[in-house]
């Protein structure tokens, strides 16, 4: 892979998700046009550099997005537009980023989760929902969640796809050594 088609990657894959971002935050969806746009770009970008290799390249990350996240969209624990995104960041960077960013985003979604429910709640929303769950533990019944209680919420998932993304970035070797060229170039490198 060039530098010119990997940095036009990370570019591409950057604005993506900080539109996603700010989208899923303050909508709460990811629109289909940003995602329909990053599968294009994922398509049409490893095609023109890797013919057909890149678009095979782009399809396997495409549709191991969709296999890796379709079951958690049937347990609604994303939403249609994460998934969409990822296949699009699939489609853009390849099977193997695609695996590392969703293995990060992970570990990277409870942290997000957990200061995005605070944003919205409070320590009283999660107050009430330790409360209700230990009702719910104690008296074995289920209660359904009150409004103002942390687990009622949908929490956006972009800005934990994102962290896991950039975690998989920071440890990818090709993307290492492509900063690495970026600081030589322009004059940053060590003294």
């Amino acid at each position: 892979m060039t530098d010119s088609q990997l940095s036009l990657q990370l570019l591409l894959a950057g604005a993506f998700f900080i539109a996603a971002i700010v989208m899923d935050l303050y909508k709460e969806k990811i629109p289909n046009k940003l995602c329909l746009l990053a599968i294009f770009c994922g398509f049409a970008i490893n095609a023109y550099y890797a013919q057909l290799q890149g678009a095979l390249m782009a399809l396997f990350g495409f549709a191991l997005a969709f296999i890796i996240l379709f079951p958690t969209f049937i347990l609604r624990i994303l939403g249609a537009g994460d998934i969409k995104l990822m296949m699009g960041i699939g489609a853009l960077m390849g099977p193997q980023l695609l695996v590392w960013s969703l293995a990060y985003g992970i570990v990277a979604g409870a942290g997000t989760s957990l200061l995005l429910i605070i944003w919205k709640t409070g320590f009283t929303g999660m107050a009430m929902t330790l409360k209700r769950y230990w009702d719910c533990f104690y008296l074995r019944c289920y209660f359904k969640p009150e409004a103002g209680e942390a687990a009622g919420l949908r929490v956006p998932y972009a800005p934990a796809l994102a962290l896991g993304w950039l975690w998989a970035c920071s440890l990818d070797s090709e993307i290492s050594q492509l900063y690495f060229n970026w600081h030589l170039y322009l004059g940053l490198g060590t003294s």
